[in-house]
């Protein structure tokens, strides 16, 4: 049963995902080497579209934007994580907590809005590629990127508002390793429908209409594909097309399960956000960028000027 005489909570206790000792271990070991992938490769992707000009294109110019911010995504939660692995005592103040929220909605909405900007702009160029110079201008994409990041910080202001403006006023335990909306809102201290609905409805924006835009998309993008008379083609687009599904199906499919049901949070939950905040913004350099020809070029022309004598190791 809820207390209602207590005072509001100044601070809360984050359980975390394990409280044994060598899981822990285990856990920053892993944290950390998932950590690193996601900082080095984030930084290295973002540089070489800096720095090589036939990367300076639409399709490079959102993957720069999703870097920026699953390295932003990753960095407001993973830090914190890892240092409360080798504390005692998991604590964090009720103003940092709130700051990380809000963070962590900005970046993560953002990111459902790119990749659905970058799977549209993917269909133009292979759907109907003699209209993407005339479509995809500069000027679009520079909307599309604003957009993306507008609406990330709108939606993430509304969730952050309606779960934090109600009292908090008896257990401080929050059953996760960072805060996060439906892992708080069980901690109330009065009826949270009304915050529960908000949140659902803007799931609904910002991850049901972005993930249908996605497989709208691929749809169309799949179907040109087997129009394709090439068959080395085909199996190109089909790899290319698998594996950003597998990225769009592990994020959208995780935040989806947290964000749609929140009422319904459980336990076990804590552990689907581990792909959407550490898993997913390690992969996307990987799957998107750092696999293509073009950034491997970009890569060598980089290791050419840098250290010729080894330029070998790239061939």
């Amino acid at each position: 049963m809820r207390q209602t005489n207590q005072t509001q909570v100044t601070e809360f206790l984050l359980l975390g995902l394990s409280d044994d000792q060598h899981t822990q271990e285990l856990l920053f070991t892993l944290f950390l080497g998932v950590y690193l992938a996601t900082v080095l490769g984030n930084l290295l992707l973002m540089f070489l579209i800096q720095a090589d000009s036939q990367l300076h294109t639409p399709m490079y110019f959102f993957l720069c934007n999703l870097s920026l911010a699953d390295l932003c995504f990753s960095t407001n939660v993973v830090p914190q994580a890892l240092a409360h692995l080798l504390s005692r005592r998991k604590v964090i103040s009720f103003t940092r907590c709130a700051a990380q929220l809000l963070l962590f909605l900005i970046f993560g909405c953002t990111q459902c809005a790119l990749l659905a900007v970058m799977a549209c702009d993917r269909q133009v160029a292979i759907c109907n590629p003699l209209h993407y110079p005339s479509t995809m201008t500069w000027r679009v994409c520079i909307q599309l990127a604003a957009g993306s990041w507008t609406s990330g910080i709108l939606v993430s202001v509304v969730d952050t508002t309606f779960t934090l403006r109600l009292p908090y006023q008896g257990s401080n335990n929050i059953a996760h390793f960072f805060c996060e909306a439906p892992a708080i809102l069980i901690l109330a201290s009065t009826d949270t429908h009304t915050s529960e609905m908000v949140i659902f409805l803007m799931g609904i924006v910002i991850l049901l209409i972005p993930v249908s835009l996605i497989l709208v998309s691929y749809g169309r993008i799949i179907v040109t594909v087997v129009r394709m008379r090439s068959t080395e083609g085909k199996l190109k687009a089909f790899s290319t097309c698998g594996s950003h599904l597998v990225v769009v199906i592990l994020f959208y499919g995780s935040g989806i399960v947290t964000y749609m049901t929140p009422k319904s949070y459980k336990e076990q939950e804590k552990l689907v956000s581990v792909f959407y905040a550490m898993v997913t913004p390690m992969l996307n350099p990987l799957i998107y960028s750092l696999r293509n020809k073009d950034v491997k070029g970009a890569l060598r022309k980089v290791a050419t000027r840098n250290f010729p004598c080894r330029l070998g190791v790239f061939h």
